[in-house]
């Protein structure tokens, strides 16, 4: 069990204070027109672009304590900064402001016979509490999205990204400054004291109306255990990439690789590989000799072991297990039901593939696996709000209510009803 928290009245002023802030510039923002809130996002990209020196100084004062504290290799490229990086999200920055501002859409309308006229119309959520933990761009992205859907946002990063957030933080900040919007429509909690997220977690004292966690399965458990406002994320990301027996050899190889391999340590790299029994005889030991050429250990069934005695034995618990790392599970399956099937048992409702060229497969592939994100001939690295065309995500979130798979801009709204009549009363 995790030790109590100490009550620290300093932290609780100091997060009561954040969220009435908050909410405060949740109702301006929710009023402020399209054209500023643009103009603030393009300003904070150029504002990050000219504080690089800034943020990677920042930045090597994390890295050099996570290297202290024995950190790995995959922790320690998702906390690192460099200019590229820096430059990647200034770039989706100015995505995100280019994106059409969602406040305001009318989602349906329609008429009834008493003369009443009704809309659907898209308002923000109001105000968005994101907990993240050795991802320091989440400051940029999360920040970035909430304000083009008209929400403010507290956030409050890990220990380990802290100085980084911060500096990241003040270019988001000028941006709001030189358009003239509040301030406080997008605050970082200045402290890594854990009771941070205790308060957080309990609403603020209602000034928070969702919570967004990004970090390991710690952090997300904690979350959903103990949040007392709505909460969008998810667990683990146990994807799977399915070989069916009509694939194409080359490009199952190519697409198995890179969506093990490209980034190991991101929710959507896949971490089982599931091979058809039918598939004709040189498809696993291709795939196991790829895997391993690239870097990748691979843990199989008796089957994968037969192909390459590189192949360590799997046990049960490798078919549940998301290893953010260099490492693949790898079996053998019967069909596409057999993957569904295993998907089903073993998956969580993330991102999941399948690489065949028969089209009846992928479409029964594509309706039946229950996941929020399902490909066809793509890697699961592509589960990402950039690739969607959303600017970046604020998270993945595989629950069925409100949100399902990247959460944008859009999806960081919801809808009120907007009932125009001319004198109707309801009859008795």
């Amino acid at each position: 069990m995790n030790k109590p928290e100490r009550i620290d009245a300093a932290t609780e002023e100091t997060m009561l204070a954040m969220g009435r802030r908050a909410r405060a510039a949740a109702h301006a923002l929710s009023l402020a027109a399209p054209e500023a809130k643009t103009a603030a996002l393009r300003a904070a990209a150029k504002a990050m672009r000219d504080a690089t020196a800034t943020i990677l100084a920042a930045s090597e004062k994390d890295l050099a304590a996570a290297r202290a504290a024995g950190r790995p290799a995959a922790f320690i490229d998702r906390l690192m900064l460099n200019e590229a990086r820096i430059e990647g999200i200034a770039k989706g920055i100015e995505e995100i402001a280019e994106l059409s501002d969602p406040v305001g859409t009318v989602l349906a309308e329609w008429a009834r016979p008493n003369g009443l006229r009704f809309q659907r119309v898209r308002v923000p959520l109001g105000v968005i509490g994101i907990i993240f933990e050795s991802r320091p761009n989440v400051t940029a992205d999360a920040g970035a999205l909430a304000l083009k859907a008209g929400n403010a946002a507290i956030l409050r990063a890990g220990s380990e990204s802290l100085h980084s957030s911060l500096a990241i933080h003040a270019a988001l900040v000028s941006g709001l400054k030189s358009a003239g919007l509040p301030e406080a429509a997008i605050q970082l909690v200045p402290t890594p004291d854990r009771a941070a997220v205790g308060h957080m977690l309990a609403g603020l004292e209602g000034c928070i109306d969702v919570i967004v966690p990004r970090g390991g399965k710690s952090l997300v458990e904690r979350v959903q255990k103990e949040a007392r406002v709505p909460v969008f994320a998810h667990l683990e990301g146990l994807c799977h990439t399915y070989v069916d027996k009509d694939a194409d050899l080359d490009m199952a190889v190519s697409i198995v690789v890179n969506a093990k391999m490209r980034r190991t340590g991101v929710c959507g790299a896949t971490e089982t590989v599931l091979i058809d029994k039918a598939a004709p005889a040189q498809f696993l030991p291709a795939l196991v000799k790829a895997l391993i050429e690239a870097g990748c250990e691979v843990r199989g069934d008796a089957t994968a072991q037969g192909a390459d005695a590189r192949v360590i034995a799997a046990s049960d618990a490798d078919w549940a297990t998301e290893y953010l790392d260099a490492v693949v599970a790898m079996k053998m399956v019967d069909g596409v039901g057999g993957a569904i099937d295993h998907i089903a048992r073993y998956g969580t409702q993330h991102t999941d593939a399948i690489v065949t060229a028969n089209a009846e497969t992928a479409e029964r592939f594509l309706r039946e696996a229950d996941s929020a994100i399902v490909l066809h001939n793509a890697s699961t690295q592509f589960a990402d709000g950039g690739e969607f065309g959303f600017g970046g995500e604020i998270g993945i979130a595989t629950g069925k209510l409100h949100a399902r798979g990247p959460v944008g801009v859009e999806q960081l709204t919801s809808f009120k009803y907007v009932v125009r009549g001319n004198g109707q009363i309801r009859p008795t």
